[in-house]
């Protein structure tokens, strides 16, 4: 199959669209050439380039249709729709009996001939989140000025321009021309092949592939930093940023200053991150080390001494502007900062973040005691866990907002465990960032994600299947794993309605608490499905009541999920089902069949035996209220030998009355008690 290669060189793209342009760009063309079946499709990505490499086929045959249109009676206006959706006049159509019939005919096209119309209209409307028009007068718009087009078909230029009528896109037109490094190989070469392309590029200081950049530059890195016996910290996405900015990766290394080095590590990592895309270094001790790794796009000849200089030269520039504020912060207290929060908008129908922070201290003294946390000590760190988003350091690095309060807190002389509590509430914000575990940090962050939660719920903001702006997904998510990971046993509705009682804005009116319940709920069950775990146990287990203690709810769902386990298990769902299924079709016909059995119309021996099994069943209710899940999975369990009987010889639907609705009735005290434990018509299988 011919082989298809196109390379778009422009302008440095932001590394940011990169990665997507190359998958829209796959995209795009996978639809526009699908008359030739693309396959193989690779893309490449990069800060000067991106490009796209496949297979298709060597073009489209000739074809022939018949189409058979309107009867010759029909009106006119049928015929003229017809002829307007196949494209043809009424001197195209034959008659053939009573019916109009159009024969259409289709040329053969070659593979060139569909990329040469079908890649300008690609790139006229590629959607880039940004673009930019440049020089002349062309309408032609790309995200930074475009100086090249490569388009190759079984190494044969395909030849077009990006000329539009009297737009001249720019001049631009195909060729097998591309550029190398822009320093240490410019100029432009000849290219027949998409391999060929990328060795040439590497003998030209150009790595095309984005993940040989990343490894070239995590490795580089890593090697610099244990030269001096430190760690890198640990920043994928700081490496793909970096992949985005250079063609030839060369890691350096550079020193901090010893007059910066008194600086928070936090502050010292994010201001290096977010203005010069440096990589932070830890001692072996996880302390800041002296030293920053950067990545330069050139080789210099002297070993990038001038480069590091320079560097070095920045760094102290902005480590100056992170010393102003972390001065000027600590001159006033954090506390004195508090007022200044009512003129900070948290969400326009929600009021104020010191509106907020009323609410987080109530609610926070009233979780501290189901978390045995101190509470005035927890009210505390929430009067003051806002505090820091009015000050210098988090106006410039809004990254560092609990940290900072935390340094301003102990600066001020708090206890410890507010300091934590303020630099710990906001967690966890992802799978990777740990939970607290301190009884004060459990209450503060707890109170500001069911607060978050109970109040957008309130004013409408639910997520949805096109996004979760407020990102309640993520506070769900953080709640539970609070709960699971300390093993938490707070009951959420108590708590859910605590927080929905702190509001008072007009048009706030808190949704049913059983509603944010459900929601937790159902994030469980997504995090349950991605560990693996039976999420179809948690929801047969979730609506057996009102139960809103999440560690015992999963005891439980993890004690059904080992009976299931079991042969005994799979059965007794298999006959839960039946009797289900049974109940379902009878109880249409006159019922429901509810009420209490007559031993004395138990006929068969394995009626009585069943009659007996449930009456065994007594203590269940004793053995869920003590959290012995393991006695009642044993009690469950024996019902499976008595109710398998009962199958085999009884036949439920008797022609005697009263002996059918016996036996349905015991059919209905079956399912009833199991449905004690979980409700089994949820579970799958």
């Amino acid at each position: 199959m011919p082989a298809f290669f196109l390379e778009l060189f422009s302008e440095e793209i932001p590394a940011r669209m990169q990665a997507r342009a190359a998958e829209d760009l796959a995209r795009l063309l996978t639809e526009a050439l699908a008359p030739v079946s693309p396959s193989a499709i690779r893309t490449f990505f990069g800060p000067r380039r991106i490009a796209l490499a496949a297979t298709v086929t060597a073009g489209v045959e000739a074809t022939s249709t018949t189409e058979r249109g309107p009867r010759a009676t029909a009106p006119e206006q049928a015929l003229a729709g017809f002829l307007r959706k196949h494209g043809a006049s009424r001197e195209q159509l034959r008659q053939e009996g009573d019916f109009w019939v159009l024969d259409k005919a289709a040329a053969a096209v070659s593979a060139a001939s569909l990329i040469a119309e079908a890649v300008p209209a690609v790139l006229r409307r590629f959607p880039w989140p940004k673009s930019m028009r440049w020089g002349g007068s062309s309408g032609f718009i790309w995200v930074r000025p475009l100086r090249r087009i490569v388009c190759l078909l079984d190494g044969a230029v395909v030849p077009f321009s990006l000329a539009d009528g009297a737009d001249d896109g720019h001049g631009l037109a195909s060729s097998n021309l591309t550029e190398g490094h822009r320093f240490h190989a410019p100029g432009a070469f000849a290219v027949s092949s998409a391999a060929d392309w990328q060795a040439q590029l590497a003998e030209r200081h150009v790595l095309v592939d984005a993940a040989d950049r990343k490894r070239v530059i995590a490795a580089g890195v890593a090697e610099l930093a244990a030269a001096q016996g430190c760690t890198v910290v640990d920043d994928p996405g700081l490496v793909d940023e970096v992949a985005g900015l250079v063609e030839r990766p060369v890691p350096l290394l550079g020193r901090i200053a010893d007059e910066h080095m008194d600086l928070p590590s936090e502050v010292m990592q994010v201001s290096m991150r977010v203005n010069q895309r440096y990589f932070a270094l830890r001692t072996p001790d996880n302390k800041a080390a002296p030293w920053f790794a950067f990545v330069s796009n050139i080789a210099a000849e002297d070993d990038g001494a001038l480069i590091i200089a320079g560097n070095e030269r920045v760094l102290r520039a902005r480590f100056s502007d992170a010393r102003h504020f972390w001065d000027l912060d600590r001159k006033m207290r954090l506390e004195s900062r508090v007022p200044s929060l009512d003129h900070v908008t948290f969400q326009a129908k929600l009021g104020t973040q010191g509106e907020r922070v009323t609410r987080l201290k109530r609610l926070a003294s009233i979780i501290a005691p189901h978390v045995d946390a101190p509470a005035a000590m927890a009210e505390r760190a929430a009067e003051l866990a806002k505090a820091d988003l009015v000050s210098g350091m988090v106006g410039e690095f809004p990254e560092l907002q609990g940290v900072m309060g935390s340094y301003y807190a102990l600066h001020d002389g708090e206890p410890a465990e507010v300091a934590a509590a303020i630099r710990e509430h906001y967690a966890p914000r992802g799978p990777n960032e740990v939970a607290p575990s301190a009884p004060v940090s459990i209450a503060v962050a707890l109170a500001d994600k069911l607060d978050q939660l109970v109040g957008f719920f309130a004013i409408g903001e639910k997520p949805t299947g096109g996004g979760d702006p407020y990102a309640l997904r993520r506070a769900a998510l953080g709640i539970i794993r609070i709960i699971r990971e300390n093993h938490l046993r707070v009951g959420l509705l108590t708590l859910i309605n605590a927080a929905g009682e702190g509001f008072h804005h007009p048009g706030v009116h808190p949704v049913p608490p059983t509603e944010i319940l459900e929601f937790l709920a159902e994030r469980l069950r997504v995090q349950l499905r991605a560990e693996g775990a039976r999420h179809d146990v948690l929801t047969a287990v979730f609506t057996t009541g009102s139960d809103d203690d999440i560690v015992r709810l999963l005891a439980r769902a993890s004690a059904v999920a080992g009976l299931l386990g079991t042969d005994d298990g799979t059965n007794l769902l298999t006959a839960y089902k039946r009797a289900a299924n049974i109940l379902r079709i009878e109880d249409r016909k006159d019922g429901p069949h509810t009420g209490e059995t007559d031993p004395a119309l138990s006929r068969e021996p394995a009626e009585a035996g069943l009659e007996q099994a449930l009456a065994a069943m007594h203590h269940l209710d004793q053995q869920l209220a003590t959290e012995d899940y393991a006695g009642a999975m044993s009690s469950m369990a024996a019902l499976r030998g008595p109710l398998d009987t009962f199958f085999k010889d009884v036949t439920v639907n008797a022609p005697e009355p009263e002996l059918r609705r016996n036996r349905l009735r015991l059919l209905h005290r079956v399912r009833a008690t199991m449905d004690r434990v979980a409700d089994f018509s949820r579970i799958e299988g």
